[in-house]
């Protein structure tokens, strides 16, 4: 199988969703985000640098969940240049 190269709005939503998590993580070290997300730092950080455009569903579920942040949040951010809020 070949995967497709990623089209210019791809990558534009993976640089506004890398974006959102570190706007999300706040005050937390990305090593502390990433272990509770259950993600090595280095995945952590390429993501939120947006040279992981496209990450996995179950990598942003697990992000979504170690931040605190609804998953439609994360969504509205990829699709959208929408902020997202921090957790409470």
């Amino acid at each position: 199988m070949v995967r497709q190269p990623l089209t210019a709005e791809q990558i534009a939503a993976g640089h506004r969703l890398g974006a959102a998590l570190r706007a999300a993580r706040a005050g937390r070290s990305l090593v502390e985000v990433a272990l509770a997300a259950g993600i090595s730092p280095e995945t952590l950080r390429k993501i939120e640098a947006g040279r992981l455009p496209a990450p996995a569903f179950g990598t942003v579920v697990c992000l979504s969940r170690a931040l605190g942040v609804p998953l439609g949040d994360l969504a509205d951010a990829w699709l959208a240049d929408t902020p997202v809020r921090q957790a409470s």
